[in-house]
């Protein structure tokens, strides 16, 4: 098998990130050209205020006639409409970038969240949830930051340095070529220091990840670092986390601070060296002082950019290294693909739910394989108690039937359907996955009941005939009483996660979600062992209504559960050492019967 982990980041350039990223969200660019051209625009408009001030002084005010006044109001009034065209395409511009970079983001964010839900569970685990979550913000939130922001600073100021570059020429070639010679040294000293900002935006790219996962897992385990004291040590290990992000920050932002300041600098002394040239040029007859105040203009217009550049840059590398990070998820290779779509996909009609396992071996990446060629024929309308140790492969098997994971060899078929060919749809249709801690998401017990529901009039609505549904699916199981002496019946509130019910309470709730499902296969793990006996009474009644009439695949703990199936699985060591019912397995003196002889024995 592939490994299926997600990546810390992508190892892709700057230009190839961007291409990629352009590629994940093609929003960011649309409409480009036009923005392009306002951009051109704004950038026109700032370098005609250097052309008037020139005019303004050789051509008004020391004209050989005298100082013209209606030629000066004449080009205040241009430079002033110049300012207010280029100051309103600025605002467009930006406008423009921020709906389509919104958009793009937007786009960026479904894809990555609707990605991580296509990747199996194996594959989420490799990633702490703190960090998978940051992935999909926070990083997401830099990309957002730079392209609104820096994207639209860095075409104007583009725009900015090859205009101005082109007027400096006009009025003083010589001059033009000091400024460059000045800044071409900065350029090369830029191209370097980006690599090494680069590098350490990533680290804070996952130290920041790290961090957000350190504190997600110790709120998610609040309980249990009060249970077993802790707190001290989950608090050092949170402040480590803190202070690594810290330290990370602090030396990107230091490197950034010397790259900014040296363009500052450098700018300012450019500034002193064309007064100084410009003035001897001057004296020599080679610029006018309408010119030369006009250059300083320039000078200004592209000095600024420059000086801009470095901070855009470092924003760019920091908004590169959150794009590498989401690019990493989305490129994550999907080991559980869907057949919808695909040619030769199976309808899979809903029925009996016959489910066969033939050369099945199964290993995690990087690990032993832990199947060992099963063949299984697990019988329709029938209910199936999967046993074994610890480790021995049944939740393995299980997984594989609701087709969490593929088997790495060999075939898990559904009514002789391999799953692999049967869009993921229609399987979660057919096949549901009741696990041993039923997950409860944050609204009432209504609502969460109603998520086994596909066809709600909208996504999460409980309306009257939802709740209708609800009450009839508590009343099938038998749980009627149990619901009306709830604080608020259906309406109660679960809590974050559910914790505001019992294990038993959770576990009740999940199974008349399934009951509202009502697939064709139910598979189960039981979950039993932490409740209270009234509870585990209603649970199993429940259960027994649940499962009746209905395919059922249920990964045992308790041998009680094996001896009311119609047939028992052995699983020891990853193969499949005895199948068939309980008093022919408990009388056959094999693995199960020792196994069924001690349960007893500890029963009593």
């Amino acid at each position: 098998m592939s490994d299926s982990r997600i990546a810390t980041t992508s190892d892709l350039g700057v230009l190839a990130t961007l291409r990629r990223g352009v590629q994940i969200s093609p929003q960011i660019v649309q409409g480009l050209w036009l923005t392009l051209a306002l951009a051109v625009l704004a950038a026109a408009g700032r370098v005609v205020v250097p052309l008037a001030v020139q005019q303004t002084i050789d051509e008004g005010i020391l004209a050989d006639g005298g100082p013209e006044p209606t030629r000066v109001a004449l080009l205040s009034t241009v430079a002033a409409g110049a300012i207010i065209l280029a100051g309103l395409c600025t605002a467009v511009v930006n406008v423009r970038l921020f709906r389509s970079t919104e958009a793009g983001l937007a786009a960026l964010r479904v894809k990555a969240f609707r990605h991580v839900h296509d990747l199996s569970t194996l594959s989420q685990g490799s990633e702490r949830r703190g960090a998978l979550v940051s992935r999909v913000t926070n990083d997401v939130d830099t990309i957002s930051m730079f392209v609104q922001w820096g994207g639209i600073m860095l075409m104007v100021s583009t725009l900015q340095v090859g205009v101005a570059t082109v007027l400096m020429a006009v009025y003083s070639p010589a001059l033009t070529v000091v400024v460059w010679l000045c800044f071409v040294p900065l350029f090369l000293v830029i191209r370097l220091a980006q690599r090494a900002v680069g590098r350490r935006f990533t680290v804070v790219r996952e130290k920041v990840g790290a961090m957000l996962g350190a504190v997600s897992e110790a709120v998610v385990g609040a309980e249990t670092v009060r249970a077993y004291g802790v707190a001290d040590r989950t608090g050092r290990r949170i402040d480590g986390a803190i202070e690594d992000t810290r330290r990370a920050q602090g030396r990107a932002q230091v490197l950034v601070g010397v790259v900014f300041s040296s363009g500052t600098l450098l700018a300012n002394l450019v500034l002193a060296v064309v007064v100084v040239v410009g003035s001897y040029l001057g004296i020599g007859g080679g610029l006018t002082a309408g010119q030369l105040v006009a250059f300083l203009f320039l000078v200004q217009l592209f000095t600024g950019p420059v000086q801009m550049a470095t901070e855009i840059l470092n924003e760019l590398q920091n908004a590169v290294a959150g794009w590498r990070r989401v690019i990493a998820v989305v490129d994550t290779p999907i080991d559980v693909e869907d057949a919808d779509g695909r040619s030769g996909a199976a309808a899979s009609p809903r029925g009996d739910a016959r489910v066969t396992l033939r050369g099945v071996h199964y290993s995690y990446p990087g690990g032993p394989e832990v199947l060992h060629g099963i063949d299984l024929e697990l019988p329709a309308r029938k209910k199936v108690a999967v046993v074994g140790q610890t480790g021995s492969g049944k939740t393995t098997i299980a997984k594989l039937v609701a087709r969490l994971m593929d088997p790495s060899a060999g075939r898990v078929e559904l009514d002789g359907v391999d799953l692999r060919d049967i869009p993921l749809r229609r399987l979660r249709e057919r096949v549901v996955l009741v696990p041993q801690e039923g997950f409860l998401f944050d609204g009432t017990i209504a609502s969460n009941v109603a998520y086994g529901l596909r066809d709600l009039p909208a996504e999460g609505a409980v309306d009257h005939e939802v709740r209708e549904r609800v009450a009839a699916a508590f009343a099938a199981l038998g749980l009627t009483e149990w619901v009306a002496d709830l604080p608020d019946g259906l309406d109660t509130d679960v809590g974050q996660r559910g914790e505001a019910l019992s294990a038993g309470e959770r576990q009740l709730v999940a199974v008349a979600r399934a009951y509202l499902a009502a697939p064709d296969l139910l598979v189960l793990d039981e979950a039993t062992s932490a409740v209270d006996p009234a509870t585990e009474v209603r649970i199993a009644r429940a259960l027994d209504a649940l499962t009746s009439g209905r395919s059922t695949i249920t990964i045992a703990h308790r041998l009680s559960t094996a001896e009311a199936s119609d047939l028992v699985v052995v699983v020891d060591d990853g193969h499949v050492v005895e199948a068939g019912p309980h008093l022919e397995l408990a009388a056959a003196g094999g693995v199960y019967a020792r196994m069924h002889a001690s349960w007893v024995a500890q029963t009593r």
